[in-house]
C-alpha cells in the first residue's frame, strides 16, 4: 500500500482511540440478568439488540439511545409489570456508562505524537455529540488533531464531505478504525485509504462477513504498527 500522497489521517474514536464497546457488553448482560423473570439471559440480550437497531434511525448511535432502548425493550417484556424498580435501574446504568472513565488504548498517545509531526490528523466518529466531546477533552488526547467530525453515521455520503470539507482529493485521505463497516468500506468505495485495527470486541451490527483484498487497505495488529506503515 502506497501511501506517499496522504495528506489528512483520520481516526474513529470509540474502541480505536479509547476503550468504549466493552461498557456496553458489561451493562447488556446487567441488563438481561435483572430481568431473568421474564426471559433467558441470551434472549433478552437478543432482544435488546433487536430495538436498539430498529431505533438507530430514530435516537442514532450512543449511550443516550442505548438507555432509551433498554427501556423500550424491558416495557416489552414486562408489560404492566413494568416498575419504578426496573426504570431506576435502567436511568441508572445510563449515567453509570456517560460517567465511565476513558482508557485511551495502547500506544495510541505516540503514535497520534509522531504522526502529527508529519500529517494533519482529524477524528471522524459517530455517535451523541455531547458524549464523545466529553471523552475527547477527558482522553487528553484533543491537541493532536485539526479537526473533530462527529456524524450520525459513517457511510460514503459523509466521508465525501468530510474529504470536501478538509480541501483535499480523496486518495490524500487515510482513515484508520476498529469497524470494517464504518471505516473501511465507505472510504474504499469512495477512492480513499483504510487501516483495520481490530478491538477484541464488536458490536454485531458493525460486524461484516467479508474478506477485503484491496490496494488501498492493510489490516493492523496495533496502533503501533502504524509508525512504521507511514
Amino acid at each position: 500500500m502506497n501511501l506517499n500522497n496522504i495528506k489528512v489521517i483520520a481516526f474513529d474514536a470509540d474502541d480505536t482511540l479509547w476503550i468504549n464497546e466493552t461498557f456496553f457488553r458489561d451493562a447488556e448482560i446487567a441488563f438481561a440478568r435483572q430481568l431473568l423473570d421474564y426471559g433467558e439471559e441470551d434472549d433478552i440480550v437478543r432482544m435488546l439488540l433487536d430495538t436498539e437497531i430498529k431505533n438507530l434511525d430514530t435516537y442514532g448511535y450512543g449511550i443516550k439511545g442505548f438507555t432509551l432502548s433498554m427501556l423500550e425493550t424491558a416495557h416489552r417484556l414486562m408489560g404492566e409489570q413494568m416498575n419504578s424498580e426496573i426504570t431506576a435501574f435502567i436511568l441508572e446504568k445510563g449515567k453509570q456508562m456517560l460517567a465511565e472513565p476513558v482508557e485511551v488504548l495502547p500506544h495510541i498517545e505516540e503514535v497520534l505524537s509522531q504522526l502529527s509531526k508529519k500529517y494533519k490528523l482529524v477524528v471522524a466518529t459517530k455517535g451523541d455529540l455531547l458524549d464523545q466531546e466529553r471523552k475527547l477533552i477527558k482522553s487528553g488526547l484533543i491537541d493532536y488533531f485539526h479537526h473533530v467530525e462527529i456524524v450520525s453515521d459513517k457511510k460514503e455520503t459523509q466521508y465525501k464531505k468530510l474529504v470536501k470539507h478538509l480541501d483535499i482529493n480523496v486518495d490524500e485521505f487515510l482513515m484508520i478504525g476498529n469497524s470494517l463497516k464504518s471505516d473501511v468500506i465507505p472510504v474504499l468505495a469512495m477512492g480513499g485509504y483504510a487501516v483495520h485495527i481490530p478491538f477484541h470486541t464488536t458490536w454485531s451490527h458493525e460486524q461484516v462477513d467479508e474478506d477485503i483484498n484491496h490496494s488501498r487497505f492493510k489490516s493492523l495488529k496495533s496502533a503501533k504498527e502504524l509508525l512504521e506503515l507511514l
